[in-house]
């Protein structure tokens, strides 16, 4: 069965925005894209809310051009990903992306069941509480940076619930990030 994996930057207090909606903290130097690359490598679909989605639309209209070696790589890897956005205000989406036709828990369900390799990837804090609240969540991947913002859009939502987790995986860069991959003990 596909592993629903949760990856997302957040800042030492918890948010992957700050409190006036900026995550320029959150760039990643070479090291931590890289990591990035390795991700996206394994993943088979990703399914985005409307703020990330429209966030990302970046690297399928950037020019090419005017992007390094890794950038020009991940819009190899990102532009022909399979993505589901959810949303109930956009009417289309662009690039290799279809509108969601059902919920959430729905359309991993329906992931799960089709033939194909690679995890399901959740992107934005928003979609995956939704997901966290179904328990479809079979890996969380933190990059933590060395800010506190004080405020912003938490990575976890409060469902006053507890998850126990198992670390399979904690790496320190240079730049101070540190990286935890933990599975959900079920």
């Amino acid at each position: 069965m596909r592993r629903v994996t949760y990856s997302m930057s957040a800042s030492l207090d918890g948010y992957i925005v700050g409190p006036d909606g900026g995550f320029d903290w959150s760039v990643p130097d070479p090291e931590v894209f890289q990591l990035a690359l390795d991700e996206i490598q394994q993943v088979g679909v990703h399914l985005l809310g409307r703020k990330l989605y429209e966030t990302m639309l970046y690297w399928e209209t950037v020019d090419p051009r005017t992007l390094d070696d890794a950038e020009r790589e991940w819009t190899t890897l990102w532009n022909p990903l399979p993505k589901v956005v959810f949303s109930t205000t956009l009417s289309e989406v662009q690039g290799n992306a279809r509108l969601a036709t059902g919920s959430v828990a729905e359309e991993i369900e329906r992931l799960r069941a089709e033939p194909g390799d690679g995890e399901i990837a959740i992107g934005g804090a928003t979609l995956a509480a939704e997901v966290a609240a179904h328990d479809l969540i079979d890996e969380y991947r933190v990059r933590v940076y060395p800010v506190l913002v004080g405020g912003g859009i938490p990575l976890f939502a409060q469902h006053e619930r507890q998850v126990d987790l198992e670390l399979l995986e904690s790496r320190t860069f240079d730049s101070g990030v540190v990286f935890l991959r933990h599975r959900v003990v079920r």
